[in-house]
């Protein structure tokens, strides 16, 4: 994922200086060589707090792309804040991005703009929330859903971050509170833009029952997310039946395991065109009507993650983000400005229940 952030940044005339952290330096200086002169690399250990801060140092901002992210998203976010310098990620993990938000008065105080969850979901999704909220007077229920298509993505943090997301209790926002529900539960059909079509999904993890409360005041705030493969949905849902992805410890084994037999799997029906989306419903009240709005999202998963990521950095860079603290992109980025950027960038956007009718940015 973080990858395709780093290619879209080093294309950007506004960037003059990219420098790829990594924990495999080889991987990282294959990289910088691609993208040019601009671009250098440096090994670096996220658990390491003096040795993120000192590479962090002196930069404008940090673009965060290390997951699983209820490993490591807190301790990049800080080692950011205490460098004094502004961060963006990718982080989707509803844990991670809570304990994220108990950052806020260190980066109000350390002046930094510090911002979570700024990929497909969350991310489009948190804007997509946004968007429809400044068009209705009173906010009701904010629906945020994914479909993801297997063969569309890979690396063990992905993986393991499914598996985290479907297992055990996890937060949504019903009636006004936070609550935990059981982790798929509440299987529907939900129509997606095309490519990606109907797709059964379901409660899981993610962070946008967390933050979008924060910052958009709605009576009920869900996210339902699901495979496009019914055979890994099904697989997966025996493993943690079985108390097999109950602790970290697990996780890894299982997260190894799938990275293991997953090419194999994948080459079993692969689709001609790999392509993930992410749907977003807003439901409340404009001139005491009830009105529902619904925007959607596809495209190559890696573009939808973190071409995001990239535009709001720039934003940063630009200075047309001066938020402080710790935040979510529903409660700064302007939505017609990101949007605009996102579809220039190749991401199909659509409007509307059918998700047929491309939206007008």
């Amino acid at each position: 994922m973080g990858r395709f952030g780093v290619k879209d940044l080093a294309s950007k005339d506004s960037v003059e200086e990219l420098l790829i952290a990594d924990y495999d330096l080889e991987a990282a200086q294959m990289v910088a060589r691609e993208l040019g002169s601009k671009c250098s690399a440096k090994k670096v250990d996220a658990n390491n707090h003096d040795e993120m801060v000192e590479t962090v140092k002196g930069y404008d901002a940090a673009m965060g792309t290390i997951g699983p992210f209820y490993k490591y998203e807190k301790k990049v976010a800080k080692a950011c804040i205490d460098a004094g310098v502004n961060y963006v990620s990718i982080c989707d993990d509803y844990d991670a991005a809570a304990a994220f938000m108990e950052l806020d008065g260190e980066a109000k105080r350390a002046k930094v703009t510090a911002i979570t969850g700024v990929g497909w979901t969350p991310g489009i999704t948190n804007i997509f929330a946004r968007l429809g909220a400044d068009q209705l007077d009173e906010v009701d229920e904010i629906a945020t859903s994914w479909a993801c298509d297997p063969s569309d993505t890979a690396g063990k943090a992905v993986t393991l971050h499914y598996i985290h997301a479907v297992t055990g209790m996890i937060p949504s926002y019903i009636d006004g509170r936070m609550q935990y529900i059981k982790a798929g539960s509440g299987l529907e059909k939900i129509r997606f833009p095309d490519t990606v079509g109907e797709v059964n999904v379901f409660h899981a993890g993610h962070p946008e029952p967390v933050t979008i409360p924060r910052f958009i005041n709605a009576r009920k705030v869900t996210l339902k997310g699901g495979l496009t493969d019914a055979f890994l949905v099904g697989l997966t849902n025996v493993l943690v039946a079985m108390g097999l992805t109950n602790t970290e410890r697990k996780k890894d084994l299982v997260g190894g395991f799938f990275n293991r037999v997953l090419p194999y799997l994948e080459s079993i029906g692969k689709p001609s065109v790999a392509c993930s989306a992410c749907r977003t419903d807003i439901t409340g009240k404009k001139k005491g009507k009830w009105t529902h709005l619904a925007y959607g999202a596809a495209e190559h998963m890696d573009m939808l993650t973190c071409l995001p990521t990239s535009i709001v950095v720039q934003m940063v860079g630009e200075g047309l983000i001066t938020n402080r603290g710790a935040l979510a992109p529903e409660a700064c980025v302007d939505p017609k400005e990101f949007l605009k950027r996102l579809a220039e960038g190749g991401v199909r956007i659509y409007e509307g229940d059918e998700m047929a009718k491309p939206l007008e940015v």
